[in-house]
């Protein structure tokens, strides 16, 4: 152990540089990794804006611990982790500009904690730059103010990847022991399989690998693991799940039933900005906005054979095969994408990447490599170009779209459907949230409600279907006013009597 500490100290010294004004990258670690997070806090508040209005899915989180809307539909694949990290605000205020600060806040907060568990194990330098890499993608400045979990499960695999390799490397290290307890905690308490998929080589170095065997990392992960589910699996049996095997089983078909499906043409086409690709159709978008994801396994190799070179491969290797189990289940056992699907595998390579582009454009005693260098820098700085004008086409379609669900509330109203009322049909679950109102569907993956039900409860709330100028309404909507408004066609119930409303569903 003394001897791979002595090496890991001869690493840092290759990697730290020169120091800046007598000051080295190593002093300066601290401010400089709370630069990166906050400038990653601001660029989400000012590129993405705090009046962003709340997506479908974000309004099913948000609804269930909110007083501002009845709790939506929540379906077997969801856990409650993201409601319960808005909570705080959601409980007593509906600003949605109030819920976008406060999240991007804890987003730069949590990159920040993030990035310091892994000091020690790489220079500050580095650290810096992977966090720049990963803070600057239009994914992750898009999703990091949302009230979406795959941001926080990319936190916790960053997080908990670097406490597990320190507390390897440092068997006395009980705060990075803790650390590997909390970030796999986050993560399941997130997403419950994602972070089984992620936690899968830890697992599997920490019990076959004899050099690697201690019982206090095993026990940490395991133990982080079952509390961040506890609750999905407690609930899986005391609500309507069904149970654990059920809920999983559910969970798979409304992902389209998980087996064998190359999916990695269509996170090519999210790239593009499309939050949910699901059919995925269309062309690929233009190879200047892919051209950096098809460089990332040329990166990663990169890395390895730097890692390799400073006979210390082990804090490469393990970060890049959590990425790929993190990837593997949405690029390869799916049949649609989104982008943010694959955000803890760009987190978990952030630092490795870093740290193989920074072997590039420098020697062994940290003097730059000119043209290297500037290859590089030219090479970042279309990539950085490229990020923020899909950001900002992104931002600019998801607020056209919001408020055209906010122009389709103030009709609503104005027919009189206000709460306590009930929304069905196309968009019905996001719509309902800004109305205040409750939302049901007769099938699909939401599906929480019957054509009888509806009918009946028209009989004591307002209650009205969402359709399209040329779909085919159902039919126990025969009778209902309808209404053209924006493309869109509204269905109103009548309020009647029980006897009317039976005939009015026949």
């Amino acid at each position: 152990m003394a001897n791979s500490s002595n090496i890991a100290l001869a690493g840092v010294r290759r990697y730290a540089g020169p120091s800046v004004a007598g000051t080295s990258w190593r002093d300066r670690g601290p401010g400089l990794i709370a630069v990166v997070a906050g400038a990653f806090t601001l660029a989400q508040l000012v590129l993405v804006g705090p009046r962003m209005g709340l997506g479908w899915d974000e309004t099913v989180y948000v609804s269930q611990v909110s007083a501002h809307a009845p709790a939506a539909y929540f379906s077997a694949p969801r856990a409650r982790g993201i409601s319960l990290l808005v909570a705080p605000v959601t409980l007593w205020s509906s600003s949605t500009a109030l819920l976008r600060v406060y999240l991007a806040v804890l987003a730069g907060a949590a990159l920040h904690l993030a990035l310091r568990a892994w000091r020690g194990l790489f220079p500050v330098r580095v650290l810096v730059f992977g966090g720049a890499l990963f803070g600057s993608l239009w994914i992750t400045l898009f999703y990091g103010p949302q009230a979406m979990p795959n941001y926080w499960v990319a936190i916790g695999a960053l997080a908990g990847t670097g406490c597990f390799l320190r507390a390897h490397a440092d068997p006395t290290d009980r705060a990075a022991v803790w650390g590997v307890a909390a970030s796999a905690a986050l993560m399941a308490w997130m997403r419950p399989t994602d972070a089984l998929w992620i936690a899968t080589p830890l697992l599997v170095v920490v019990v076959f690998l004899r050099r690697w065997r201690r019982r206090a990392l095993l026990y940490a992960l395991l133990a982080g693991l079952v509390v961040g589910a506890a609750e999905w699996i407690t609930e899986a049996y005391v609500a309507d799940y069904g149970g654990l095997v059920r809920r999983l089983s559910d969970g798979s078909r409304i992902q389209g039933g998980l087996g064998w499906d190359i999916a990695v043409a269509d996170q090519l086409r999210s790239l593009a900005g499309r939050a949910l690709c699901r059919p995925c159709t269309g062309p690929l978008p233009n190879p200047a906005v892919t051209a950096w994801w098809f460089a990332l396994p040329l990166l990663a190799v990169l890395a390895a054979f730097v890692a390799f070179g400073d006979r210390r491969p082990a804090r490469t290797l393990v970060p890049l095969a959590c990425a790929a189990t993190a990837a593997f289940p949405y690029l390869f056992l799916i049949g649609y994408a989104a982008p943010r699907f694959l955000l803890p595998a760009y987190a978990l390579l952030a630092i490795p990447v870093a740290d193989g582009l920074l072997d590039l454009v420098t020697s062994p005693d940290g003097r730059w490599r000119p043209l290297a260098g500037t290859l590089v820098a030219l090479g970042l700085a279309g990539h950085l170009v490229v990020q923020f004008t899909v950001l900002h086409r992104t931002v600019a379609r998801t607020d056209a779209d919001r408020h055209g669900w906010s122009r389709t509330v103030a009709e609503l109203h104005r027919l009189g459907v206000r709460p306590p009322c009930l929304l069905t049909g196309n968009d019905s679950v996001p719509i309902a949230f800004y109305a205040g109102c409750s939302s049901a569907a007769t099938s699909g993956s939401n599906a929480n409600s019957s054509p009888a039900g509806i009918t009946r409860t028209a009989q004591r709330m307002p209650v009205a279907y969402l359709g399209t100028s040329t779909g085919r309404p159902p039919a126990y909507t025969h009778g209902w006013r309808a209404h053209s408004f924006d493309g869109i066609r509204l269905y109103i119930a009548p309020r009647t009597s029980p006897s009317t409303a039976s005939g009015g569903h026949r």
